[in-house]
């Protein structure tokens, strides 16, 4: 098996949250915040990219949108877990999650997903009327994605689709409308999902292959850091591409390079055999998104 579960027994859950919340909060994954960053930082580099020159981002869409990736992150895993069931409970890193352990019914966790739909719902109203409309088109995605890796080799490819929806939507929160920078924008997000998810699907690659289940991991293989440069080198360029049609300032692209070292060294050091290695390069990815957010704030402040 490809490695231990991914539940920690002990941990601030097993602490704190009383033991009828707890698989709810184990299924919203509230135990392993680094997807609600990976969603949320598209989010808010749109966000600051559409401030006016001169301008901070806008604090109040910057807290709704917060609020709005953790609980649709919940939602997200909830459809997910309710698709993969059967198929968690034969791989070791996810077999004690709550619907494959049986510590949770379809019926709970269907009741649940309403409620995070409902508080989602809530938080996208608040938003610009184009804004609230790519909302509703991301749900479509969101339907779509945990049936990927049954389909096709590149579900990580939907995933960048998926994940960084909220670069359209940041831009239309604050311009209630979608322009050439945050679409070049989005593009970079997705190439940058491509490679940070294709590190984290080498962790199953031999459960996978045993069940018959799709990733990039599999798909690329030996070739696989060939490829994570091709998207990284990819994610630089359209982020290059879309500071300049912002008009960012000079600075943005000295703190670029700092999104480039990052790439460069995760690129360099992932053990793509070593599951624990694959998942803490995974998760470095949230310097990438403090890096390149401080970028498109500086950058927008001195242009």
């Amino acid at each position: 098996m490809s490695s231990a579960a991914d539940i920690q027994v002990g941990d601030w859950i097993d602490r704190h949250v009383p033991a009828e919340l707890r698989p709810y909060a184990r299924l919203a994954r509230l135990d392993r915040p680094i997807g609600t960053w990976l969603l949320l930082f598209p989010c808010w580099w749109s966000i600051a990219l559409a401030a006016a020159p001169g301008q901070w981002p806008d604090l109040w869409v910057i807290i709704l949108f917060g609020i709005g990736a953790l609980v649709m992150r919940g939602a997200g895993c909830t459809v997910n877990d309710i698709v993969d069931r059967d198929i968690d409970a034969q791989v070791a890193r996810t077999a004690t999650r709550p619907l494959a352990s049986g510590r949770l019914s379809l019926t709970q966790a269907f009741a649940f997903l309403g409620l995070q739909l409902a508080i989602g719902l809530v938080i996208l109203l608040q938003l610009s009327a184009t804004a609230i409309w790519l909302g509703v088109a991301s749900l479509i995605l969101v339907a779509v994605y945990p049936f990927m890796k049954r389909i096709t080799w590149w579900p990580q490819a939907f995933l960048g689709l998926t994940f960084n929806w909220g670069a359209l939507m940041g831009w239309a929160a604050v311009r209630d409308e979608v322009a050439w920078p945050a679409v070049l924008l989005y593009a970079a997000g997705f190439f940058w999902t491509l490679s940070y998810d294709t590190i984290y699907a080498h962790q199953d690659k031999d459960d996978d292959a045993l069940i018959g289940v799709k990733s990039t991991a599999l798909k690329l293989g030996k070739d696989t850091k060939a490829w994570l440069l091709r998207f990284d080198a990819a994610m630089l360029a359209l982020l290059v591409a879309s500071g300049a049609l912002a008009g960012l300032s000079w600075i943005y692209y000295i703190v670029l390079l700092g999104v480039a070292l990052h790439l460069r060294w995760q690129l360099e050091t992932v053990a793509l055999d070593d599951p624990k290695d694959c998942l803490a390069k995974f998760r470095s990815n949230r310097f990438i998104g403090w890096i390149l957010l401080a970028g498109i704030v500086l950058g927008r402040l001195w242009s």
